[in-house]
């Protein structure tokens, strides 16, 4: 067994295999905890109570949510394949929906359109 052992660490691969691993490990890290370019907008929006109700399989919700990135995990979200009671009990009929002040704003929408409705600043590199 010790044999075994000591061939093993004898071999370069090893090294290189646990060295890129490492590499990987750290790197991934680092990208997962940069924050979003929309984290600040998207923080306004949820203290403003702009909630987004949608479901995984809408394309129209897909778009939604890559719009903000990785900001998205900010915006209060329901989906309705899970949550169907909340969904109706909110009149709910179509994906996206998003809401404020009890005011429906149905499919797809833009950030200005989001800033208008909240008075919360778009801090991104580019107004969408």
């Amino acid at each position: 067994m010790e044999n075994k052992i000591k061939n093993v660490l004898k071999n370069p691969w090893v090294y290189i295999t646990l060295a890129l691993t490492i590499i990987v490990v750290v790197e991934y890290k680092d990208i997962s905890a940069q924050p979003g370019q929309y984290d600040d907008f998207a923080k306004c929006l949820a203290e403003k109570e702009l909630k987004m109700y949608g479901t995984e399989w809408c394309p129209h919700c897909k778009n939604q949510k890559a719009l903000f990135g990785k900001s998205f995990k900010y915006i209060d979200y329901t989906d309705c394949d899970y949550e169907k009671d909340i969904c109706n009990s909110e009149g709910i009929t179509g994906y996206p929906t998003w809401k404020i002040n009890g005011q429906s704003y149905p499919g797809e929408q833009t950030f200005q359109k989001f800033s208008e409705l909240t008075g919360c600043e778009i801090n991104g590199k580019e107004n969408i």
